[in-house]
């Protein structure tokens, strides 16, 4: 299964206590994946079976509906139906149309429904649900929900930088996407809808990859530290064996003398190892000092 899936199961387990948080996640499901039929029913259709089950039982605790579920297995296409008095009852509480029947808000939520702070993340768990979808945390960071309608789109991106998540919205086609590609972000949105284990697993993920890209930067650091050593020793290698064939070692002042023999002997030493060899020993800055120098000289020489 998907990490997108995941987070699907896990929050079709979470059901809020409070009745109002419950019509607001309702609300989110039916406003995504709900048409009103002409002869007035309800019917919530999605190709996610976790969909159907979530307002099927949001509509048992919230108004004691047994309600009509059909699937079409060929096409997975899932269905739940509401009819008769019984549709009008949620359409009335959903603020989908009025106490005359008349429709009201066909393709928004009611901002009464979600005003509270408890109704807005239920409200986003079932926008998840209903249009949602998350990439593999292991390969990128991009959390979208999918909206039909520009003012859909809208009022989603209201209610996330309530929370203030760093949503933006881009048009795709005919669909108004809503995302989020920041780490931080994704994280904050799984524990406000309370997706705690994909928000675990999320986390342990963008640790590991942390760790990864630190031992990478370090692994590069220190091969380009390496590089940068061994060039400079070829360098200076080559630097003393222009100055032994052009003038000789021995006439050289006895430091830079000392110095020359012991780089020629030891290619591959540090600059630390190279000044333990020397008698008195010295540090790295003096056998630096010394290398400069006889660096100088040989530019000098092939001049001549």
């Amino acid at each position: 299964m998907s990490f997108s899936g995941q987070i699907k199961e896990e929050l079709a387990q979470v059901i809020s206590s409070p009745r109002h948080c419950q019509l607001a996640e309702l609300a989110a499901l039916v406003q995504f994946c709900g048409h009103i039929e002409e002869d007035g029913s309800l019917l919530v259709q999605s190709e996610n079976p976790l969909v159907i089950r979530k307002c099927f039982t949001l509509l048992k605790k919230t108004f004691k509906i047994e309600a009509v579920a059909k699937s079409q297995m060929q096409t997975q296409n899932y269905r739940l139906f509401v009819t008769g008095e019984d549709a009008f009852r949620v359409l009335e509480a959903l603020k989908i149309c009025d106490t005359a029947g008349h429709l009201m808000m066909r393709h928004l939520t009611d901002p009464v429904l979600i005003k509270n702070s408890c109704c807005k993340r239920a409200y986003l768990r079932g926008c998840y649900m209903a249009v949602g979808s998350m990439s593999d945390p292991y390969k990128s960071y991009h959390l979208e929900l999918v909206c039909g309608l520009q003012a859909q789109a809208e009022q989603l991106l209201k209610i996330l930088h309530d929370f203030s998540l760093d949503a933006k919205m881009i048009i795709r086609k005919k669909y108004h996407v809503v995302y989020m590609k920041e780490g931080e972000n994704i994280a904050d949105f799984l524990n406000i809808t309370e997706a705690h284990k994909a928000l675990m697993e999320f986390e342990n993920t963008r640790i590991y990859k942390g760790m990864r890209n630190m031992v990478n930067r370090k692994v590069n650091c220190e091969a380009a530290n390496i590089t940068k050593t061994v060039n400079a020793a070829t360098r200076q290698v080559e630097d003393i064996r222009l100055i032994r064939e052009k003038m000789g070692l021995e006439g050289l002042p006895e430091p830079l003398r000392q110095m020359a023999y012991v780089r020629l002997e030891n290619p591959q030493a540090s600059l630390g190892e190279l000044g333990k060899l020397l008698d008195p020993p010295v540090g790295k800055s003096g056998v630096n000092h010394r290398l400069r120098k006889l660096g100088e000289l040989a530019k000098e020489l092939k001049v001549k």
